[in-house]
C-alpha cells in the first residue's frame, strides 16, 4: 500500500480537500501509475458540482494526467514499471463489437455502459480516513498514484514531456474533435 496525497471531494458542491490516502496495489489486469501531470477539464468541475447523477461521494476527481507505471498486476503485458502512459478515461478494451468496429469508438466497457465510480471488479483501490474513496471514471488523476484496469492505460515515448502529453487524454483530443467534426474547421 501506497500512501500519498490526493484531492478528495467529500460531497457534492463541497471544496476539494487535499488529504493522505492509502493506494492499494494493482490487482490482477490492473495498473498502478504515479502521475506526474495532470490537467483541470470542466467534466470536472460538473463532478464537483454534482451534475452526474452516478457519481458518488466521497471521490478523488481528475480524467486527464500522464505518469510512469509504478506497478502491474499479473496478467499486465502491454506496460512495465517505468514505462510512461496516458491514462484513458474513455478505454478500449479491444474485444468487445463497440471496439472491433472501426466505426465506433465508446468501448462497451467504458463510462458510456459501465459506472467507473469503482474498478470492474466493483472494489475501490483508496480509502482515506477509514473510509472507501471512489473512483472518477477510473483514473482519479487528482491523486499522486492511481490504479487503472490495463486497457484504460496506452504507453508512450519515452521522451514524450508528461506536463504536455497529460493533455491528450482529454483537453486535445475533444478540442481537436470539436474543431474537425463539429466545426469543420
Amino acid at each position: 500500500v501506497i500512501r500519498c496525497r490526493a484531492a478528495v471531494a467529500w460531497a457534492p458542491g463541497k471544496p476539494l480537500s487535499v488529504e493522505e490516502v492509502e493506494v492499494a496495489p494493482a490487482k490482477a489486469g490492473e495498473v498502478r501509475i504515479k502521475i506526474v501531470a495532470t490537467g483541470i477539464c470542466c467534466t470536472d468541475e460538473h463532478l464537483l458540482q454534482g451534475s452526474f447523477p452516478d457519481a458518488e461521494f466521497p471521490v478523488i476527481p481528475g480524467h486527464e494526467g500522464a505518469g510512469i507505471v509504478e506497478s502491474v498486476g499479473e496478467g499486465v503485458t502491454s506496460v512495465k514499471p517505468g514505462d510512461k502512459v496516458i491514462p484513458l478515461c474513455i478505454p478500449q478494451c479491444g474485444e468487445c463489437s463497440f471496439c472491433l468496429n472501426p466505426e465506433s469508438n465508446f468501448c462497451q466497457k467504458s463510462h458510456i455502459s459501465e459506472p467507473q465510480n469503482l474498478l470492474p471488479d466493483k472494489t475501490s483501490r483508496f480509502t482515506c480516513k477509514g473510509k472507501q474513496i471512489h473512483h472518477f471514471l477510473w483514473i482519479s488523476t487528482f491523486a499522486e498514484y492511481t490504479v487503472v484496469p490495463e486497457y484504460a492505460v496506452a504507453k508512450i515515448d519515452a521522451a514524450a514531456p508528461l506536463d504536455k502529453v497529460c493533455l491528450f487524454g482529454c483537453g486535445f483530443s475533444t478540442g481537436y474533435g470539436a474543431a474537425i467534426n463539429t466545426a469543420k474547421v
